[in-house]
């Protein structure tokens, strides 16, 4: 049985107070003579058991076909994106053909350096490439269908609150929120984490209904490997997770608190081992941890990708945009922090187009609960929601260090599932004022914000904004009058009726999503910082939008295609950056351990993907990390195990946290300068 949002606590929306809630899956009409005995149901058959299960029969069709769509959306065309993010791209290849490169996280086969992630998100994609063959299809359909995973996750978790129209609406919401759509089809971390947030959900929702410490724990070991996905990141749902299983759970609360200590132990087994595994290898047999001074995972979760994130401190480096409160520089580090964050030009057109009516349905639903039982599984479901959207969404608008717009996608479950749940739970009770009220302004708030967003590119289909408008002025309309029930209408007007006004909703907040996330679906993405969005939007225009890539997040050529003082990589391949032929042939032909080493991880990944061949990234990521060394450089040279150094490169003669300009004044002192194709090249050993 599921509480329902209603202005009259303990009632049935529709129904006199006092009444019981009905369980939206099994709820049938009340017989019209309540003396009558009920007539038994007809025995169902093998086949529509399996079809159909023991609920309506448009149940599991609809889902299946919510699926389907969602498996079409986001594999249509899937090879036009390549490689998509090299430096992701890289340690996937490498992850094919050294065990200990896909454990660790490599950059490269021959395991210098890791990319500066936790591995788990390189791990399915990787193993991918060793059954199949790697290859950019290999990589980025383990991706799509993490998406499809996490869109069914996202139904049944909903469906098992509010029933499977609201499942159906918060998965449909999910698969066509436009920052989904991206990187569900990239290769990016963010994938394997949505995936992990939704699931954990999910574990807990079925552990709110039967508490014990099994549900939980297997939630937090979910927790863990999101936190193997993308560190602390993965640990933002769980005050909310907690909350909704602390207030709603039924049971005492001293069984609650132990039962959250089992969530604990999950997180802590799997994150816990992985920690415990790469600080206890000796460092002589693993790669050095990218990201940190210290060859240290721990630092790297603390640091560069923990605080350093949220405050700018200790190598996260700077985010947010100084150029004035418009927040419309600096897109791809996020705009200006603050509250109106989400909203701006950085995130709005990734996620924000359903945020008002998530919180909006919120702040109602839980008003509407305010005097249900504590087990209320319908304000259990609004905790956990709430919680997992307003902390995720606080952090990213207050951060100060390095974020970008893509990180929105972990936001879209909880907006989706709050859509689906609240607009659901208010339908049903359309017969009191205020849940009526409070659902048509919804629909109204929602169109007009999509208008808002389509118009940051008043040249892409302008005449869509008056139609988002307009419908929905229509079905504020609509809902406010209750044209669905009308007195005198007939039973089958009433209905075609209802199935009016409620097309004319889903079109009015929808309709602007999902043309901006086709829009998406159309073009491929490569580069660092990928956005949503027409090829002409100004959501769209930079860092690693089709045909615009860099890191830096001044639409320069860092990190793509250029020559001279990066390394002479021209652009051109599948999805990302390429060496010029004559580069590409001689590195192919060393038998070095590596074949080359070159500043930075963006080139040393495109070198790696156009040659085959194992090549360190000087100084990691942006070319500051210490390693190697000047005495650790020097040693490998002496071992024979370095082909060539490439001059140039991110962080070019010592950028970044650190530099590395020792190693390349030493090479220049110590060997002869040669041109290949448009790089300069020197040959180490004698």
């Amino acid at each position: 049985m599921t509480a329902t949002i209603s202005p009259t606590a303990g009632s049935r929306a529709g129904s006199p107070a006092g009444s019981p809630p009905l369980d939206p899956e099994t709820t049938v009409p009340a017989s019209e003579d309540a003396g009558a005995p009920p007539n038994p149901p007809a025995p169902l058959s093998s086949r529509d058991r399996l079809l159909f299960g023991r609920q309506p029969r448009w149940v599991r069709p609809s889902a299946a076909l919510l699926l389907v769509v969602t498996a079409a959306l986001y594999l249509w065309n899937l090879e036009a994106t390549g490689y998509a993010n090299s430096f992701y791209a890289a340690a996937i290849q490498a992850g094919t053909k050294d065990w200990t490169a896909l454990l660790f996280g490599s950059l490269d086969p021959g395991n210098a350096i890791t990319v500066d992630k936790p591995p788990a998100a390189l791990w399915i994609p990787a193993l991918a490439g060793r059954i199949f063959g790697f290859s950019a299809l290999s990589m980025l359909i383990p991706q799509a269908l993490m998406g499809v995973a996490a869109v069914g996750l996202l139904y049944l978790t909903v469906k098992r609150v509010s029933g499977p129209a609201a499942g159906l609406l918060a998965g449909g919401a999910l698969a066509l929120t436009p920052v989904a759509a991206l990187m569900f089809r990239f290769n990016n971390p963010d994938a394997m984490l949505t995936m992990c947030l939704v699931l954990a959900a999910y574990l807990t929702t079925r552990a709110i209904e039967k508490p014990g410490w099994k549900w939980l724990a297997a939630a937090g070991a979910v927790i863990g490997l999101a936190f193997l996905s993308k560190m602390l990141q993965g640990f933002l749902i769980v005050p909310g997770l907690a909350l909704a299983y602390l207030w709603a759970a039924p049971t005492t609360l001293g069984r609650r608190l132990l039962h959250l200590l089992g969530a604990g132990a999950g997180i802590v087994v799997v994150a816990g081992s992985y920690i415990a595994l790469f600080q206890l290898t000796p460092t002589s047999i693993r790669p050095y941890m990218a990201g940190s001074e210290t060859n240290s995972f721990l630092e790297l979760t603390f640091g560069y990708n923990g605080l350093g994130r949220i405050t700018g401190s200790g190598g996260g480096m700077p985010g947010g945009n100084a150029g004035g409160p418009g927040g419309n520089g600096n897109v791809g580090f996020g705009g200006t922090a603050g509250i109106t964050r989400m909203f701006g030009t950085s995130f709005g057109g990734e996620v924000s187009w359903l945020l008002p009516a998530a919180l909006i349905l919120l702040v109602a639903g839980l008003w509407f609960t305010r005097r249900e039982a504590r087990t209320s599984k319908t304000r259990a479901a609004l905790l956990l929601w709430g919680g997992w959207l307003v902390i995720t969404a606080g952090i990213f608008s207050f951060m100060s260090g390095t974020v970008h717009p893509y990180y929105a996608v972990a936001l879209a479950p909880a907006i989706a599932a709050l859509a689906g749940i609240g607009s659901l739970e208010l339908w049903r009770g359309r017969a009191y004022w205020p849940a009526r009220i409070v659902l048509a302004v919804t629909v109204l708030a929602t169109s007009v914000w999509s208008a808002v967003l389509l118009g940051r590119d008043p040249a892409w289909l302008p005449g869509l904004r008056v139609i988002v408008v307009v419908l929905g002025v229509l079905a504020a309309a609509a809902l406010l009058l209750r044209v669905d029930s009308l007195a005198g209408l007939p039973a089958r007007f009433r209905k075609a009726a209802t199935a009016g006004v409620v097309i004319l909703a889903l079109l009015a907040g929808g309709l602007g999503s999902t043309a901006w996330t086709l829009a998406t679906v159309a073009q491929p993405h490569s580069g660092s910082i990928p956005t949503s969005g027409p090829t002409a939007s100004a959501m769209g225009g930079g860092f690693g939008a089709a045909g615009r890539t860099g890191r830096d997040g001044t639409g320069s050529s860092t990190g793509s295609s250029t020559s001279g003082s990066t390394g002479g990589l021209a652009a051109g391949g599948p999805g990302g950056e390429t060496a010029s032929a004559e580069l590409t042939a001689l590195l192919q032909s060393s038998n070095a351990k590596w074949s080359a080493i070159v500043s930075g991880a963006t080139q040393a990944a495109s070198l790696e993907l156009a040659t085959g061949t194992s090549v360190i990234a000087l100084g990691g990521w942006n070319g500051g990390d210490p390693y190697p060394t000047l005495a650790q450089f020097q040693a490998m040279v002496d071992r024979g195990e370095i082909g060539y150094f490439i001059s140039g490169g991110m962080g070019g003669m010592g950028g970044g946290r650190g530099g590395n300009s020792e190693v390349a004044t030493w090479v220049a002192a110590n060997y002869q300068a040669q041109t290949v194709g448009n790089s300069t090249v020197y040959k180490l050993g004698a």
